[in-house]
């Protein structure tokens, strides 16, 4: 039985001594309202009303159970609207400041379809991390490992000159030849997502191996700079693919060894870490 549903009905007839009125109150059939006080009689083992052809009157059973069926009703609207509450109430998301806005307004618009509203606050690796570690959000989108992510993000090199056939780069091509020595030399700009251990450590030890200069590798604070470099000279930028489309540079793979960035959820509460996991947009914001 509906007990709270039989309460309402019950305390609706009880405030018109009318199943008819009462019923249109609490905003359902009369027959509903009927129903509903005759199974909680049934329930409770006594009679709450007297009933007549015109009328109907609280039995001395129905005023003693009238108080606690008020304050049933009472409760059960205020979990109501605390639940309300609790599903409109911001979810504080921590996401890769790389991501592009079009992309994340789709993923407030998907959680929003799964009673989720999210608060996005964009941030860089370290930052994140610490934003979830100290409970300043609920979630972030941390960087792990690829082959330890949720998602897995392959980077490439992006440059401003289309490069035709080549399917792949090679980062020993940027090595100065003895004819270019003197001549600046061309860089690999990382921009602040990558300056992680498990991206940044395999391009310098990448960088060693082939005999670049420790200054060929560049990691910048600014991804607007960096790309401005690569608009204007002939550097690369490690990137995804995606994102090397939304900056209009053209993309490849590394030759040398793949490269790629992970993703994962930390949250406090492992239901909210399968919440977040759940949203299917989530792939396409990070490059996935």
């Amino acid at each position: 039985m509906d007990l709270v549903g039989a309460c309402k009905a019950f305390v609706a007839v009880s405030g018109y001594n009318s199943f008819t009125v009462g019923a249109s109150a609490a905003r359902i059939p009369q027959s509903v309202a009927s129903r509903r006080v005759a199974a909680l009689e049934k329930h409770l083992g006594a009679r709450l009303f007297t009933r007549s052809s015109r009328t109907v009157v609280l039995t001395a059973f129905g005023r003693e159970m009238l108080r606690p069926a008020r304050r049933l009703v009472e409760l059960a609207e205020t979990m109501e609207h605390d639940a309300e509450r609790a599903r409109l109430r911001p979810f504080r998301l921590a996401v890769p400041a790389i991501c592009m806005p079009r992309l994340l307004a789709g993923l407030v618009a998907e959680a929003r379809r799964h009673d989720l509203n999210l608060d996005l606050y964009p941030a860089e690796p370290v930052e994140r991390a610490e934003l979830v570690r100290t409970l300043e959000v609920r979630a972030a989108l941390v960087a792990v490992p690829a082959d330890e992510g949720v998602w897995r993000v392959p980077l490439g090199l992006a440059g401003h000159a289309d490069p035709g056939d080549a399917t792949a780069i090679y980062i020993e091509t940027l090595r100065a030849g003895r004819a270019e020595r003197g001549t600046r030399r061309r860089r690999v700009w990382l921009q602040p997502e990558d300056d992680v251990p498990h991206v940044r450590d395999r391009v310098t030890r990448l960088r060693d191996s082939v005999g670049l200069q420790p200054a060929q590798v560049v990691v910048t604070d600014s991804l607007v700079a960096a790309t401005a470099e690569v608009l204007g000279s002939t550097d690369v930028l490690l990137c995804s693919r995606s994102q090397a489309d939304e900056l209009g540079l053209y993309w490849r793979p590394v030759g040398e060894m793949p490269l790629a960035r992970g993703y994962d959820v930390a949250a406090g509460l492992r239901d909210e870490v399968q919440q977040i996991r759940a949203l299917p947009v989530l792939a396409r914001c990070l490059g996935a």
